[in-house]
């Protein structure tokens, strides 16, 4: 019995809707005699919208010809439809680096998550600003690097975590890293660096969102995985989820309560990218879950 992920791939289109193009895609891979495991497809409108597809598709011998399979697929069906487009294998495992500060949590379930193979990823270091968590990573036999920020120097420690990431990184998750990040960070990694926000977005943006929804009295506190742009808590959201609360919910209540919701999120957002599951229209998603 062969992996099932062997010689099987995710093919992903984005572009403007119009009749044929599930056709050429499906004709495409007959034509290789590629056998298509599963299939979504979202249109915004059927006139005028933008089209989104992920297929998952088996090909005999597909890591000898990976690279030819996509070079005509370029020049028959991708250029003709002017897509966005990636066929991506799945037998190779990505590259995933995370960035945390004191907070475990979320950290501890990567690993696990990871460690079990119910995140299909290489986990190739663990960057933090403070040294709490070297002991527990470096348990699981993944690199611990310590890069300390300071307010004015900043772009300093950026280019250091830059020089760490290029090439070991196809992933990057912020496991409550307690920094914003510079626009040169998140423009060399676009649609690559996911977060977990401790508030169900756009409700509570910034710092102390359980403080401040405690104050406010509200029934339902969440969570909100998403990528990382320029705009603080603002980029494309892949995965929310709630849990209620009430007036007996302390603060130290609603944190414990908050990071169980904040863990399932987040490893649901990775597991979906890694997975080739989500594409991203604008300052939103598609998530073909």
């Amino acid at each position: 019995m062969t992996s099932s992920r062997e010689s099987t791939a995710y093919l992903t289109v984005s572009c403007l809707d119009k009749p044929g193009i599930v056709a050429a895609v499906s004709g495409f891979l007959y034509s290789k005699n590629a056998n298509i495991i599963h299939s979504d497809q979202h249109s915004s409108d059927p006139v005028g919208g933008h089209f989104f597809l992920r297929m998952r598709f088996h090909m005999p011998e597909l890591e000898d010809s990976l690279e030819a399979v996509k070079n005509e697929f370029k020049e028959q069906v991708a250029d003709k439809f002017e897509m966005d487009w990636s066929i991506n294998p799945a037998w190779i495992k990505k590259k995933t680096a995370i960035l945390v500060s004191k907070f475990d949590h979320v950290l501890m379930d990567l690993l696990w998550r990871a460690k079990r193979e119910e995140l299909f990823t290489d986990i190739t270091m663990v960057i933090s600003n403070h040294e709490d968590l070297r002991e527990e990573v470096e348990a699981f036999g993944i690199p611990f690097h310590y890069i300390k920020v300071e307010k004015d120097k900043k772009d300093e420690s950026e280019k250091k975590i830059i020089e760490l990431l290029n090439g070991n990184a196809d992933l990057i998750i912020l496991a409550r890293y307690m920094q914003i990040l510079t626009p040169r960070l998140i423009n060399a990694f676009p649609n690559k660096i996911i977060n977990i926000h401790h508030s169900f977005l756009p409700a509570f943006v910034g710092a102390d969102p359980y403080r401040r929804a405690g104050e406010r009295g509200v029934k339902l506190i969440g969570a909100t995985a998403h990528y990382v742009t320029e705009e603080l808590d603002q980029g494309p959201i892949i995965e929310q989820d709630v849990i209620r609360v009430n007036h007996r919910h302390d603060i130290n209540e609603l944190k414990v309560l908050g990071r169980d919701i904040e863990s399932q999120v987040l490893s649901r957002a990775v597991k979906w990218h890694l997975t080739e599951k989500v594409l991203v229209d604008g300052n939103k998603t598609v998530v073909f879950t």
